[in-house]
């Protein structure tokens, strides 16, 4: 009776054990040397059991993990419990895939070959959540809780973000292994924990992730040791901190023009190049509001630089019977000479369900009370701005969560990226800190410069080599929810690296690798992985 009591409860907690511990590595918990570790209880958890309880576990783990770290999610009041809930089940539906995967091959090859998979099977399934359509969801990565570690994120260089999950899956595989490999020591008989393994097995799954970590430390630090070189530009972010309730309220329009204009003023003073306003940081559409437009080319041409904003779009359009109006998410590149022609670039990746209704026409969202929206239309060119020395590329808000979105800018020529969002909705979360790590890795995948610009924060400076410079913070070192400016410099660059010229090339390896593992998993041989066992 209590070995099938252990054999049924020792999974379950192992699971949840693992999902919350990764959860506390990645922002705002910071705890990050948990994501070396976290995933091993979930994978000690899957080891024995049948494919279909392996399902059910991974399913498990992920809505837990999601739930953890996605508190941020919760601020999104026109959505309710129910809509959250079911959206972190669609994620798990598809996470369950891991632990279906995982037992199927472990049922007919052995613990080890599971093992071996693990890193592959891991980097495939981030690899479709994050490209599934509108469904796509690019955060809460394994890579991602390694955001302050630079000697270890080098590798996304060549291999994007996945390279570095797969590292962190290598490892966890590998803890995983050893922990088995000391709990048969303890054994008097054969019981319902998981599996033993072989001193060949242990080696075969340690040995590839030392070496792996051994050399990814090694390029790393030998990379982040080498200076950003070129001639620097001064560019000052303005962080306006303006109230999610106040940006839409006409009564707090003039508050806010005058709040950006005082910011603007005081940036101009270390004389930068460019000023960048946060995404949709006007009270209303300059492409409509005259008087606005007005207002800010006058804030330009006091400042004498080049101004970088956020505004909504509003353009008439001639529909079938009547006139429409289109709305877009836009940002504009003011010239300080009044007479000269500006810039724009129209976002391309919209929000779903924040922005617009994904196939409205086809699915009846009122029957789950999602509620309407207005429709926003996307861009259609991936715009590269011209400055007086420089070129460069903008992505607003949720554009910058997508990899390949970004490396499309640098390959048109961008020499740095600015990414103006707004995350006051997000209120003070995780949230913000989430999408700056994913900030973090644009900067390392494509080797340039990223700067943010965000309404409530957090509003910074990203190297070359994914290390924060400097942000926006006040005197007790808070960076959400302050007032404030920022100049600092940036190096243009247009170096093209692996990743930035042939993009998720390592993602389609691990996919056909995992592949190749379950085929070979239903092969019939004489001799298989399971002898290592």
């Amino acid at each position: 009776m209590k070995s099938k009591i252990l054999s049924l409860l020792f999974p379950i907690f192992a699971t949840l054990i693992s999902a919350v511990l990764l959860g506390l590595a990645f922002p705002w918990n910071e705890m990050e040397w948990l994501g070396w570790i976290a995933v091993a209880p979930l994978l000690i958890a899957l080891s024995g059991r049948k494919p279909i309880y392996g399902y059910l576990l991974s399913l498990i783990w992920c809505f837990i993990f999601h739930a953890s770290i996605g508190n941020w999610l919760f601020m999104l009041q026109r959505y309710s419990f129910l809509h959250h809930a079911l959206f972190g089940l669609y994620l798990s539906v598809i996470w369950g895939l891991f632990g279906l995967t995982f037992n199927t091959i472990e049922r007919r090859r052995g613990v080890i070959a599971a093992l071996l998979a693990t890193p592959f099977i891991w980097v495939s399934l981030e690899y479709m959540k994050s490209n599934i359509g509108f469904l796509s969801f690019p955060m809460g990565l394994l890579a991602h809780c390694q955001y302050q570690n630079p000697p270890i994120i080098q590798i996304a260089s060549f291999t994007g973000t996945h390279g570095v999950s797969f590292l962190l899956a290598s490892v966890n595989a590998a803890f995983a292994a050893i922990i088995l490999f000391l709990v048969q020591e303890g054994r008097t008989h054969k019981s319902s924990l998981p599996p033993t393994i072989s001193k060949r097995g242990l080696i075969s799954v340690v040995v590839p992730a030392a070496l792996l970590t051994s050399l990814t430390l090694s390029y790393g630090f030998k990379t982040i040791s080498r200076s950003v070189t070129g001639e620097a530009i001064r560019v000052s972010v303005v962080q306006g901190n303006i109230e999610q309730v106040k940006k839409w309220d006409r009564k707090y329009a003039k508050f806010i023009m005058q709040t950006y204009a005082n910011l603007t003023q005081e940036a101009s003073r270390n004389d930068p190049a460019l000023i960048i306003w946060p995404e949709s940081a006007t009270p209303k559409a300059i492409s409509k509001n005259r008087m606005l437009y007005n207002e800010v080319r006058r804030i330009a041409s006091a400042s004498g630089t080049y101004l970088l904003l956020g505004s909504a779009n509003h353009q008439k359009i001639r529909g079938k019977d009547r006139i429409e109006i289109e709305y877009r998410n836009s940002a504009f590149l003011i010239h300080p000479n009044g007479k000269a022609k500006n810039q724009q670039y129209d976002k391309i990746k919209l929000l779903p369900f924040g922005e617009y209704l994904p196939l409205k026409e086809i699915i009846p969202w009122s029957y789950v009370n999602i509620p309407d929206i207005s429709n926003y239309v996307p861009g259609e060119e991936f715009t590269v701005f011209k400055g007086p020395t420089f070129h460069f590329a903008v992505t607003i808000c949720w554009e910058n969560v997508f990899p390949y979105h970004v490396r499309r800018f640098v390959n048109n020529g961008a020499q740095f990226i600015v990414n103006l969002t707004n995350e006051a909705w997000v209120g003070r979360t995780a949230g913000p800190y989430q999408f700056l790590s994913t900030s973090v890795f644009r900067a390392v995948e494509n080797r340039l410069y990223v700067v943010r610009s965000a309404n409530t924060g957090v509003s910074c400076f990203i190297d070359p080599y994914g290390r924060i410079v400097d942000r926006v913070k006040d005197t007790n070192g808070q960076d959400i929810f302050v007032r404030g400016v920022l100049t600092g410099s940036v190096i243009p660059t247009e170096t093209k690296t692996i990743y930035t010229r042939y993009g998720d090339w390592f993602a389609w390896l691990s996919i056909s690798c995992s592949v190749v593992f379950l085929f070979v998993a239903f092969l019939k041989k004489k001799h298989d992985l399971r002898s290592m066992s």
